[in-house]
């Protein structure tokens, strides 16, 4: 078993591109539509969703733009990512004011970062 894609959700399509293109590498492709009946059959969402897809070679990002959403809803719920070298990720991170949370754990540091409508991912080294 593989993981096929992650669905997400974004405010904007400008904030997706920010974190998924321009943060991440991903390549973007669409938009494509989801209709109202269907967004709200699947997701109890009663509106046309925008859907853009962001893909690298073993990684598939479904990012649905839903204009603002309450994010507190989800606060355990995250991607983890491993990145080639975390300090340079984390320095792109800052320069692109990412939120960064960099957590002691023992003589380990957890990096969380969000992207600009509260997704959270951590952030592991390779």
């Amino acid at each position: 078993m593989f993981v096929k894609h992650v669905g997400l959700t974004c405010s904007s399509e400008a904030n997706a591109d920010q974190f998924y293109r321009d943060l991440l590498g991903l390549n973007k492709s669409g938009p494509k539509t989801l209709p109202a009946d269907l967004s709200e059959a699947i997701f109890n969402f009663d509106a046309k969703l925008q859907i853009i897809d962001y893909t690298g070679e073993q990684v598939h990002c479904e990012i649905f733009i839903t204009g603002p959403v309450d994010n507190r809803s989800r606060p355990i719920a995250h991607l983890c990512l491993e990145v080639n070298d975390l300090s340079e990720f984390i320095e792109k991170c800052n320069t692109l004011n990412v939120e960064i949370a960099q957590i002691p754990k023992g003589d380990k540091t957890l990096a969380f970062i969000k992207d600009f409508d509260g997704n959270l991912f951590e952030i592991k080294g390779g």
